[in-house]
């Protein structure tokens, strides 16, 4: 029983078609010996018998040597035969008759463990001769119905002699029509012309020429793609006699290429940014013209309102709405579109678009077909455009990603004659798919974004506290690009005593975490700013509080975000490893003092009234969370009118230049005139950022103020309660000076109850202060540490009110530490309730 046989994926059974072919063949027209390895006959066929007389049962069994006449020639170096695959050439042969004949030979050797004989050795009969002139006429026949390429034989003056029937296919011309014309006649065009001055260099040279065209058949409708080969044609003395066209119609893999290539350039240009318009449109540029004259990319309106789009993208009875967000045409302006671009239209059930979502599949469309004309029908401005254009070829996809509709794209032909094939669909179908999936990561990357930008901008200041110290502008432009929003803050916070704090810090990444962490940080430093703790000491304060986020990672959501060996990273960024830089900055209207503490943050710039610029220098300190280094401030005088200028790193450091490059470029841009805090700030970044900044920048400007003398009374007050009576005349007739008469009444009430407070509960020195700017604020000073507290004093107690009256009257009051002791002060408002 036959076994069938398999060669690669096909499997075939033979069953009796090798006895046919035996038949077919004659086997006994070649004499076919086999051997084993140490070259014993193991078969002898009826042709073997013919050559040399030897019936099978006569030879076989002996040794193939004895059948030699002369031993077999070896050439020099020549391997053993049974290193060799196989081995051909003359040998001397023995007949049965005695007569010695010379017999050409090929023997095969299997390798080791095959089946079958280890040698295989034939030899053609010659005493079988074909008809007279079968040879000439097989040359002849194949030459001009050779199926694998299109051939053509031209003479010396390069006229056509032959051609075959594949070149009159590709011609659309007959040998006949074709013999005696150049190439150039036949074909025309730069391709024919090319092709000849090749065959000219042919014969000039002798050597081949190989070449690449593409041709258009009359009656075909689109291009096929020739592998052209120009070789000479020589007759037995080598003299050249003509060239020897042939053709190889090369266009299945010409356009497999192409569409390779149109992949390979989709991967590379699609999805260059996380904006989703500008994906769109990089679907449409990377496809006209290469598959398509015109393209738009239309998108679900829905996804304009929603953070995610509707469960039901396309209703059931329609209309679809639709937004095109970008188009291409191979026409200057797009004059096929009947929707500008961001326009957005309605299409109806049936419609091509409306159906092709709804289905979910792509799908070639005529515009013969029912449906597209019914469709037309019903939209006349389109259907004018279709006849004007010549449109008669269009696909429509869906652009989908994660399950998630977004809408689709219309591809259509009009100057490209060759309708839309399925294998453009299929093309067409994974350009798509890799562009919704780019503009899928824009849509959730943009939607983030927007709620990173919500969050930061609703912890930042919506605006900046009134306070008399100092007149304030800021900036914040967020990152725009693939970094994301970030964590760069400013503030400013009124402090006691007519003082003021300015705050600007970064938090290390970008995201929902970044802008998070911000607003803890950002809340944390008005708490302690609120308690009055000097600079440094708050930057420590701010710097233990960094650390001990470090350590609130969740293990449970830290195993489940790291996975096996993974790091801890979710959709906003990094959870663990907090970082942040800050600077803090106190200024004192009444001394023109500023204090400065920095946590690894640029350090800010003084301009000074007449226009100078100077860089505050600050201790080194490293950045927040870090731990293991005290902080140190600086305090430096500040003239009145001086502009202080406080910043993050976005604003110098830029791919374009480094940080000391950008610190120059800020210092030349703080120390021009501007008219208002508002236009410098303006200056500054258009002199600094480029159009799209690669990370958040923060930036706030503060001209300082000061109060004159005339508006700060002081007092020394001795430690002796009989002090309090003179100290309530002298406010009272301060008040008197300052026009204040109508708080006269609070003020003394005030100053008896803090000045008693302090000569009876504290130590020495004590000291009075008040101060007249937009409120009127009591200071008191004294030696001691200890913070007063308010509390509820019980019917018959004697004391315990006067703290808690102070509050009641007046708008805050609060208590701040110093070197030296504590001050207690109570402010109250000027203006009528």
């Amino acid at each position: 029983m036959e076994q069938p046989v398999t060669a690669g994926r096909a499997t075939r059974s033979y069953g009796a078609e090798p006895e046919a072919l035996e038949a077919l063949v004659g086997a006994s027209l070649t004499a076919r010996v086999t051997l084993d390895e140490h070259g014993v006959v193991t078969g002898w066929n009826a042709g073997a018998e013919r050559l040399l007389g030897y019936p099978a049962q006569q030879v076989t069994g002996r040794r193939a040597a004895d059948l030699l006449a002369e031993p077999i020639p070896v050439r020099g170096g020549l391997p053993t035969l049974a290193d060799l695959p196989r081995w051909n050439g003359d040998v001397a042969l023995r007949h049965r008759d005695g007569r010695k004949l010379t017999v050409g030979i090929i023997a095969h050797h299997r390798p080791p463990g095959a089946d079958g004989p280890a040698w295989l050795v034939v030899s053609a009969l010659t005493d079988r001769q074909p008809p007279a002139g079968l040879d000439e006429s097989l040359v002849s026949w194949s030459f001009a119905q050779s199926p694998c390429c299109a051939l053509a034989i031209y003479d010396t003056r390069l006229r056509l002699r032959r051609a075959n029937a594949d070149m009159e296919r590709a011609t659309a011309l007959t040998e006949k029509e074709m013999r005696g014309l150049r190439v150039s006649e036949i074909s025309g065009g730069e391709a024919g012309r090319r092709a000849e001055h090749d065959m000219a260099r042919v014969l000039r040279t002798g050597e081949p020429e190989y070449e690449e065209n593409y041709l258009r058949a009359p009656g075909e409708s689109h291009e096929h793609a020739w592998s052209v080969f120009l070789s000479a044609l020589r007759d037995h003395e080598g003299t050249i006699r003509g060239v020897c066209l042939s053709a190889h119609d090369m266009t299945e893999q010409f356009w497999a290429r192409k569409r390779l290539q149109l992949i390979a350039e989709a991967g590379r240009r699609i999805g260059s940014t996380l904006d989703v318009t500008r994906t769109a449109q990089e679907l449409a540029d990377v496809t006209v013209p290469a598959l398509a004259d015109f393209v738009s990319v239309d998108l679900l309106a829905a996804l304009d309102d929603t953070a995610e789009p509707p469960e039901r993208a396309v209703p059931v009875d329609g209309p679809l709405l639709l937004r095109r967000a970008a188009l291409r045409s191979v026409t200057p302006g797009a004059p096929e579109s009947a929707v500008p671009a961001g326009t957005v239209d309605a299409y109806p059930a049936g419609s091509m678009p409306f159906e092709s979502l709804r289905t979910g599949r792509p799908a070639l469309h005529e515009t013969t077909d029912p449906a597209f004309a019914a469709w037309l029908a019903r939209d006349p401005a389109r259907a004018a455009r279709v006849r004007a254009f010549g449109i008669h070829s269009a696909m429509t996809v869906p652009l989908a990603a994660r399950g998630t509709t977004l809408g689709v794209a219309f591809f259509v032909r009009h100057r490209n004659q060759e309708p839309f094939r399925h294998d453009d669909l299929v093309l067409a179908g994974e350009l798509v798919a890799r562009a919704a999936v780019s503009i899928d990561n824009a849509r959730r990357y943009t939607r983030e974004r927007a709620t990173a930008v919500t969050l930061q901008r609703s912890l930042l200041p919506r605006r900046l506290p009134r306070q008399a110290a100092v007149e304030v502008a800021s900036r914040y432009l967020p990152a725009d690009g693939h970094a994301g929003v970030g964590g760069d803050w400013f503030d400013v916070i009124p402090l006691s005593g007519a003082r003021v704090a300015l705050v600007v810090g970064d938090v290390v990444g970008h995201g929902l975490v970044a802008s998070a962490t911000m607003g803890r940080l950002r809340t944390a430093v008005r708490t302690l700013a609120d308690i009055d703790l000097p600079c440094d000491e708050l930057m420590t304060h701010l710097d233990d509080l960094v650390a001990r986020l470090n350590t609130e990672e969740d293990p449970e959501e830290d195993t489940r975000e790291r996975g096996a060996g993974g790091s801890a990273t979710g959709p906003a960024g990094p959870t663990g490893d907090v970082g942040a830089t800050c600077l803090y900055a106190v200024y004192d209207p009444v001394t023109r003092h500023c204090c400065f503490a920095g946590a690894g943050h640029p350090v800010p710039a003084v301009v000074s009234p007449g226009g100078g610029v100077e860089l505050v220098g600050l201790p080194t300190a490293p950045p927040l969370g870090v731990g293991g280094l005290p902080y140190e401030s600086t305090e430096v005088v500040v003239p009145e009118g001086s502009l202080l200028a406080l910043y993050t790193n976005g604003l110098v450091e830029t791919p374009d230049h480094d940080l000391d490059t950008g610190v120059g470029r800020l210092r030349e841009a703080l120390g021009r005139p501007a008219a208002s805090l508002d236009a410098l700030c303006d200056t500054v970044l258009a002199d600094l950022l480029p159009p799209r900044p690669a990370d958040d920048v923060a930036l706030l400007i503060a001209r300082t103020r000061a109060l004159d003398a005339r508006q700060v009374a002081t007092w020394a007050v001795p430690a002796d309660p009989s002090a309090v009576a003179q100290t309530r005349k002298d406010v009272v007739a301060q008040m008197e000076r300052w026009g204040l008469s109508d708080a006269v009444f609070v003020t003394e009430l005030v100053v008896s109850e803090l000045v008693t407070n302090a000569i009876r509960h504290a130590e020495p020195p004590v000291q009075l202060r008040l101060i007249h700017d937009t409120n009127l604020i009591c200071e008191v000073s004294d030696g001691g540490s200890t913070a007063p507290h308010l509390r509820r004093a019980r019917t018959y107690d004697e004391g315990g009110r006067g703290l808690l009256l102070v509050a009641q009257l007046t708008e805050r009051w609060g208590t701040r530490q110093s070197s030296t002791g504590k001050t207690i002060w109570a402010e109250q408002s000027l203006t009528p309730a």
